[in-house]
């Protein structure tokens, strides 16, 4: 659903300099609509210098926690995240969208014992939810995080981290990367290749099949780590990554720019209903809907957030960029509407089923 809902602020934490942590009140009534699982996001809304801005925001506490928590890092020239960071007052409002993601650790899918998660900056925030649920959730499921920084000052939740792997000692190992500082019990760079393959030999990570890997942050960070992860033998499917910024130099597919710039018929099925409308072959599937009044998810428009994913029932499309769903999603019919321009003359999208 892409309902929001004004909540308002209960508590807010100074991570570091430039990060902070958003609590909020849940109404009795919607707190069965904001139950999450760990790894899960909420999409924020404000307005913001007379612009509507919307963000997507991992969720950084726990379900068993009796608060729901975001975390931002402040980003040079970004609009909400330097709101939240300089503005945002304990009993200010947000609208909060109910949670959202399939970054998640689902026992169901697939049984696991041991995970192994590689995070950069503000990339811990998912994977904190996840690795602080698995250690109180199991007694036996071992853990480790593999977590890049520029310095111990400019990691979030370090001192927590710190204090996590003394209480579950024996359960949890934490590898921190450091670019520009050298200290003790660190690794002295970024997560490049190289590190990458010391750090999984350090920690003994030879693959079993109940072993799961988290991956969040950059671009390039991902790619890197999931290259060295499927070169090590390790399954594509045990591997789950989220995208926290884009690199500006990713490659977009070529689509035929002299392809003739037609009316199409495009029926999107959202909450159960169908709607079908004309639009332009060169107009992206979300600005279609959104041009039409048709509310349907997403956030950031550039391809990174997975809010906006949906389904081909009928007809084709193709994605200009497509850095977030696997081949066999993308082969399963799933595309980023944000992305995809129809390439057939009738076509039915789904944001229902996904």
């Amino acid at each position: 659903m892409t309902g929001f809902h004004s909540l308002k602020i209960k508590d807010i934490v100074r991570e570091t300099h430039k990060a902070v942590s958003i609590s909020f009140e849940i109404p009795e009534i919607l707190k069965k609509d904001f139950t999450f699982v760990p790894g899960q996001y909420l999409s924020l809304r404000k307005l913001i210098n007379g612009e509507i801005v919307r963000r997507n925001y991992s969720i950084s506490s726990t379900p068993s926690c009796n608060f729901l928590s975001v975390t931002v890092k402040e980003l040079e020239n970004g609009v909400f995240s330097t709101y939240a960071n300089r503005n945002l007052e304990i009993g200010d409002t947000l609208d909060v969208a109910f949670p959202e993601g399939r970054f998640v650790l689902d026992q169901k899918k697939k049984k696991t014992n041991s995970i192994v998660a590689f995070a950069a900056g503000s990339g811990i925030t998912p994977i904190m939810s996840i690795i602080k649920t698995a250690l109180t959730e199991s007694d036996k499921l071992i853990c480790t995080l593999i977590y890049g920084n520029k310095s111990p000052e400019e990691t979030i939740f370090y001192k927590d981290l710190k204090s996590l792997s003394k209480v579950y000692d024996k359960r949890l190992q934490i590898e921190f990367v450091f670019s520009q500082k050298k200290t003790s019990n660190s690794i002295f760079g970024r997560i490049d290749h190289n590190n990458t393959k010391k750090l999984l030999k350090k920690i003994n990570s030879n693959y079993n099949e109940n072993t799961s890997y988290f991956v969040c942050g950059p671009t390039g960070m991902i790619n890197t780590v999931k290259n060295v992860l499927l070169s090590s033998g390790v399954p594509e499917d045990r591997i789950l990554y989220e995208l926290f910024s884009s690199d500006a130099n990713i490659t977009q597919n070529d689509i035929d720019k002299s392809a003739s710039n037609h009316s199409v018929d495009v029926t999107i099925v959202f909450e159960d209903e169908p709607k079908t409308i004309r639009t332009s072959s060169k107009k992206t599937i979300l600005d279609a809907a959104l041009e039409h009044d048709i509310d349907v998810p997403y956030s950031c428009k550039g391809g990174v957030c997975s809010s906006c994913i949906c389904r081909v029932v009928k007809g084709s499309a193709e994605m200009k960029k497509n850095i977030i769903l696997s081949e066999n999603e993308v082969h399963e019919g799933l595309i980023l509407s944000c992305q995809a321009v129809p390439t057939s003359d009738k076509i039915t999208i789904d944001f229902d089923d996904v």
